[in-house]
């Protein structure tokens, strides 16, 4: 199981697994970055919570996978909340596109 472990993508420093369930407390500081942080990431719509209130929050790895992605284009880039949002958007819909071709080459 460890070393199933090691070949998980690593987001913010914590390995991702699909299932992980993270408070918010727990992404912040995985991310190093402060809650409200998160919580505008949340208001934007880059990261859907499950849980209605920020104190039963609860994040998985796709979750960090996207903040991770909107943290970096801030800081490395300086684009905007809303930009990120609009970028991971379009990263999402490429890779739905990609998913599809490969559907369709496989056909062939």
């Amino acid at each position: 199981m460890e070393s199933e472990k090691k070949n998980l993508p690593q987001v913010c420093g914590i390995v991702l697994e699909e299932m992980t369930e993270l408070t918010l407390i727990e992404v912040s500081r995985a991310c190093a970055v402060h809650a409200e942080c998160i919580v505008e990431l949340v208001d934007e719509g880059v990261i859907t919570p499950f849980g209605r209130e920020p104190h039963h929050w609860r994040f998985s790895g796709i979750h960090m996978r996207r903040a991770g992605v909107a943290l970096r284009l801030q800081r490395d880039l300086g684009v905007n909340l809303a930009g990120a949002a609009l970028a991971l958007q379009l990263l999402d819909e490429v890779n739905a596109l990609r998913a599809r071709l490969k559907v369709l080459g496989s056909r062939h």
